[in-house]
């Protein structure tokens, strides 16, 4: 069976046929489409050549429906009532922030710095709906239909838009009572003779990469606990189970109070630059324009 191709000319000239019978002449309907008198009889013209029925009986001053054209008319009519009302509603996405905003962030940042984020927008911006979703795994924002995505690290999908709100970086600690029990690490390389809690979702887990003074080590830790959640070996570092290294932000609150020590500290820290991501920056809809403005300001 061959399909038929649709006709891109099918709404050629409707616009301008509506106007005529809304402005009650071709002067009236050229003066509120912006066009000359000339271009609207062409266009009206042109569209009864291609209909192949007059649509119009006009003289220089009157014009008046044929059965034809009243019957064109009511159908159109509505097209283009629709059309502007399809328009209209674009608009106010683009104007005012309203509809549902799909968010996705890190479990360990978004439990511990969204939870008072996210209702001080929605009291802003009551016309947003938010389904948010808090979990550790690399999301395709694209293509699993997310508005922003909080991310840490380095963007490297260049197609993304990526603006900056806050930044951290990494710490290896342990809780007072393990480093009482089996002595604290003075160089990294003392690393591999202790227990430690491992991130699994990092590319090479038991590499541990430090910087000091300008010079590169890379240390191989043996594992007695790999997570992919970091609240969790933050749970199992206050434990006692061995030593971790992660953001400052998934354990400030255990640092403050004694839960951990942080060791090592002559080593430089590795910075964590932390990202409001979005898939374009053209056309931005105003409730995402509004919920990264938002996170900026209250992270700044």
């Amino acid at each position: 069976m061959v399909q038929k191709v649709a006709n891109t000319d099918l709404l050629d000239g409707v616009t301008v046929f509506v106007g005529v019978i809304n402005a009650g002449s071709f002067t009236a309907a050229a003066h509120a489409l912006g066009h000359s008198t000339s271009y609207v009889s062409k266009v009206i013209t042109r569209l009864e050549k291609r209909l192949g029925s007059r649509l119009l009986n006009r003289t220089t001053r009157t014009i008046s429906l044929t059965d034809a054209g009243r019957a064109y008319y009511e159908r159109c009519n509505q097209l283009v009532i629709d059309a502007e009302n399809a328009e209209r509603s674009i608009n106010q996405l683009q104007e005012k922030p309203s509809g549902l905003l799909r968010i996705n962030a890190p479990g360990s940042f978004a439990s511990k710095y969204l939870l008072d984020v996210l209702p001080k927008f929605m009291q802003r911006y009551p016309e947003v709906k938010l389904e948010v979703e808090f979990n550790d795994r690399l999301i395709d924002i694209v293509a699993e239909g997310y508005d922003v995505v909080i991310r840490v690290g380095e963007i490297k999908d260049s197609n993304l838009v990526a603006r900056k709100f806050t930044s951290s970086h990494s710490v290896v600690v342990a809780s007072p009572d393990y480093l009482k029990r089996r002595g604290q690490p003075k160089q990294a390389e003392d690393l591999t003779q202790h227990d430690s809690i491992v991130y699994s979702l990092l590319p090479a887990p038991t590499q541990w990469i430090f910087y000091k003074n300008g010079i590169r080590s890379s240390v191989t830790v043996e594992p007695r606990a790999m997570c992919n959640s970091p609240d969790i070996e933050v749970a199992m570092a206050v434990q006692g189970v061995g030593i971790t290294r992660l953001p400052l932000f998934t354990c400030e609150k255990e640092v403050a109070n004694g839960e951990l020590q942080v060791i090592l500290e002559d080593y430089d820290q590795l910075k964590y630059d932390i990202y409001a991501v979005y898939p374009h920056r053209q056309y931005l809809t105003a409730k995402v324009r509004a919920f990264v403005d938002f996170v900026v300001e209250t992270f700044a």
